[in-house]
């Protein structure tokens, strides 16, 4: 008889996943409202940069901690190449979601289009990410010597063929940039906390069910992150737009 395994899903990720979502579709109104000239709010520095940054830590993080929890279960029901094969596609997919937003708002700003933003980040990281899912504390440490090797990145200015590194020239601008320096270093770092604490895809730890009034919305939330992320700016768009009566498109 063929055994089948149910995937595990536990509410926290969720709904952690779900908080990360809010926090990208404020902050993307706020930067659309900016973007339009509806109203003027420092977003590139301060309170709200930071805010944007907790967020997407927020996001890439759980990528990793769900890398683990996905993978321990996909081990016991796929051969070693299927296996290979189904994070390999799973990336690509995310690039190519990715590759679409590049081509979207390069027709629509320009100059200042997306070349790799979160989602390229996420597709490429998911495939890099395949050997280092067995590992714990090499991941800890791993993830904290790419963070590092950003912040040193950073400061170097290059061709902007490289800027998937974290490496560009001084001209380069763009409304969304999530560089392998230092963003794989945080995914590895979910991959060490998941599993640490989902080891084979299971809870270490008792975690308390709790129920609060917005739960069960952000865990919806979270559960269509993907989903949401891709068609939640040219909704704020349109409802900017149609309130304001100011239609640039």
């Amino acid at each position: 008889m063929q055994q089948t395994h149910v995937k595990t899903r536990f509410w926290e990720i969720d709904t952690m996943r779900g908080v990360a979502i809010c926090m990208m579709v404020l902050f993307h109104t706020l930067f659309d409202l900016t973007f339009l000239g509806v109203a003027a709010i420092n977003v590139s520095t301060g309170f709200w940069r930071y805010f944007a940054y907790l967020t997407a830590f927020l996001f890439v993080f759980l990528v990793g901690v769900s890398l683990t929890i996905s993978s321990a279960h996909a081990r016991k029901v796929l051969s070693t190449r299927a296996y290979y094969v189904k994070y390999i596609q799973r990336g690509l997919f995310i690039f190519g979601l990715g590759l679409v937003i590049t081509l979207v708002t390069w027709l629509i700003i320009g100059p200042w289009f997306i070349r790799f933003g979160i989602l390229h980040l996420i597709g490429i990281s998911i495939i890099l990410s395949i050997p280092f899912l067995r590992f714990r504390w090499i991941n800890l440490i791993a993830g904290l010597l790419i963070i590092l090797a950003g912040v040193v990145v950073h400061t170097i200015r290059g061709p902007d063929w490289l800027l998937f590194l974290g490496i560009h020239s001084p001209s380069f601008y763009t409304v969304d940039y999530t560089p392998l320096l230092p963003w794989f270093g945080v995914v590895l770092l979910g991959i060490f906390l998941g599993n640490l604490a989902y080891p084979e895809g299971t809870r270490r730890w008792m975690v308390p069910d709790l129920k609060f009034p917005l739960r069960n919305g952000l865990v919806f939330l979270g559960r269509h992150s993907l989903a949401i992320y891709v068609v939640h700016q040219p909704i704020i768009l349109f409802l900017i737009m149609a309130v304001t009566g100011n239609w640039i498109l």
